[in-house]
Formats: C-alpha cells, sequence, structure tokens
C-alpha cells in the first residue's frame, strides 16, 4: 500500500465516506489489473506499429469512470489517480473531469438549458471529442479547459496542459453513452470509442439522494458560505430549508439524469463498483469477455 492514511484523507471527497480498508482491498487490486491492461495495450501497440513500419508512438491508455451526481465517482478517479501514479511504469497520470467541457453559463441560458446542466445537451462534446482525439494521436500537449464548483461555470482563460501522459483517467455523468442514448446520428464517433478501459460507480438511486442531501448541507456549510459562490443564496438556510431546496434540485435534474441517462451505460462497463449507504464497497463486478 503506497498511501498513508493522510493521502486518503485528501483524497476523500465532501460527505464521501473512504476507508483504508476499501482502498487496500478493492482500489488497490484494480490498480493491479489496470497496470497489467496498460503494459498489455503497450506492447500491442509496438507490435502494430512494427508491422506497419512506423515509429513507435506515445499513446496513452484512458481510463473512462462514469456514475451519477454525489456517488463519490470523483473520489473514486482520484484515488485510483494516486494509486496508478505510484507505479514505475506509469507514473504521469492525469485526471480529466468533463465538467470542463460543459456549455459556458451563458450558452446554456441562451438555449435555455441551464435547469438541464449535467444531462447529455448540456456538453460542448465536439470539443471533448477533439481533445480525446489530440491525447490518442500522441500530441506534445493538450489543452483541457477547467471548470469551477465555486462559480458553477467554466473559466474561459484556465486550461490545464496534460503532457504526453501515461495514463488519462476520464471522469464524467455521461462518458459511456452511444447513439442511443445521446441523441446522436448512426455512424457517429462517440467519446466513449477514446476509452481502453471503463468503471462505473453504481449505488441505489435512493442512497444516491441521501448522500446528495448530505452533501448540499454540508455545502451550506462552506463553500455556500463563499460570497462568489453561485450557490451563495443556500448558504443561510436552515436544516429544513436546505433539504427541501436540495430534494427540489435532486428530483427535477439529477434524478432524472441518472434515470433516463447515467444508469443505462451501466452496463457498458468493464467495471461496476458497487456502493453499500456507509460508502464502503459491496461489490466489484468484473467484465470477463
Amino acid at each position: 500500500m503506497p498511501l498513508a492514511d493522510h493521502d486518503i484523507e485528501s483524497l476523500r471527497g465532501l460527505a464521501v465516506g473512504l476507508s483504508m480498508t476499501d482502498v487496500e482491498h478493492t482500489y488497490l487490486p484494480i490498480s493491479r489489473l489496470l497496470n497489467l491492461r496498460v503494459a498489455a495495450s503497450r506492447q500491442l501497440a509496438v507490435a502494430t506499429q512494427a508491422f506497419l513500419g512506423q515509429a513507435p508512438v506515445h499513446v496513452p491508455f484512458i481510463v473512462a469512470v462514469a456514475g451519477s451526481v454525489a456517488v463519490g465517482k470523483s473520489t473514486s478517479s482520484r484515488i485510483l489517480q494516486a494509486l496508478l501514479a505510484k507505479w514505475p511504469d506509469h507514473p504521469r497520470v492525469e485526471l480529466v473531469t468533463t465538467d470542463g467541457f460543459l456549455h459556458p453559463n451563458a450558452v446554456l441560458a441562451e438555449r435555455s438549458l441551464m435547469d438541464r446542466k449535467g444531462f447529455p445537451e448540456a456538453y460542448d462534446v465536439r470539443r471533448l471529442l477533439e481533445c480525446l482525439s489530440a491525447l490518442k494521436s500522441g500530441a506534445d500537449e493538450v489543452a483541457v479547459p477547467q471548470y469551477s464548483h465555486l462559480t458553477y461555470d467554466v473559466l474561459p482563460e484556465s486550461r490545464k496542459l496534460a503532457s504526453q501522459p501515461d495514463i488519462v483517467i476520464v471522469e464524467g455523468l455521461n462518458v459511456l453513452q452511444t447513439q442511443a442514448s445521446s441523441g446522436r446520428p448512426e455512424g457517429s464517433v462517440f467519446v466513449s470509442d477514446y476509452f481502453d478501459f471503463k468503471v462505473y460507480v453504481d449505488a441505489p438511486p435512493d442512497t444516491i439522494r441521501d448522500w446528495y442531501l448530505d452533501r448540499f448541507l454540508a455545502l451550506r456549510d462552506t463553500a455556500f458560505k463563499d460570497a462568489k459562490s453561485y450557490f451563495r443564496r443556500y448558504g443561510d438556510l436552515d436544516d429544513d430549508e436546505a433539504r427541501t431546496v436540495a430534494s427540489g434540485i435532486w428530483g427535477s435534474i439529477n434524478e432524472p439524469n441518472l434515470i433516463q441517462n447515467i444508469l443505462p451505460t451501466r452496463e457498458r462497463a468493464d467495471l461496476i463498483l458497487s456502493k453499500a449507504p456507509d460508502h464502503g464497497l459491496a461489490e466489484v463486478r468484473l467484465r470477463r469477455v
């Protein structure tokens, strides 16, 4: 186990339980599985390039992490990033969140999509595809747009440069969608086409709802108190008011998105992490074929 207790604490999300036991017994073995997959992918790439008479190209192994709002996929992604970076043969591991590829709030407002934020139509899919294509093409540097959860908007002048990473973890709500669920035409290229391995973080919808409410209450006492916060108006709500508002947001936006768009993609994953009500990992399902 290359991570200490203080590392786990720094990687844990707000209102997300995470034990060293889960990290050691589940996430560490998954990192070993991915380590084996990366090695096999590299060997295949070298053999293919030799067959074609081409010089070797550094191409990252791309891992998707999908799941609902508040299910803990960001924490899972950060844990996997930290563990994978400890393996000596792939130390450069980048984490890309699809939040940065949301359309800016001004565009969403113009298109009457502010209440559909997180739904497939709220994303600049073409831009995300261009980013993944550049990464898979072995580009020297790829600029990744950034998002602020404080201002609830894309940061127009902020970019993170990914410089030929060994592994890229792409975390997002709808990253496993195909034409059946995205509304895109037959024959289109999809975000999921670029993934070498796909993870889905799962829990019953009612459990996720409880986690969402807990997180909303925790944010009310932290980020919502910031004068720059988009949700500053919720910072002074009492417990009952906060739960009513959070339940309304969950019921009108996050739950429909989960049921209509996110949950149907679960079975496309290579690995499903099923979580218990305490955020502990209850079951791991690995696709063997």
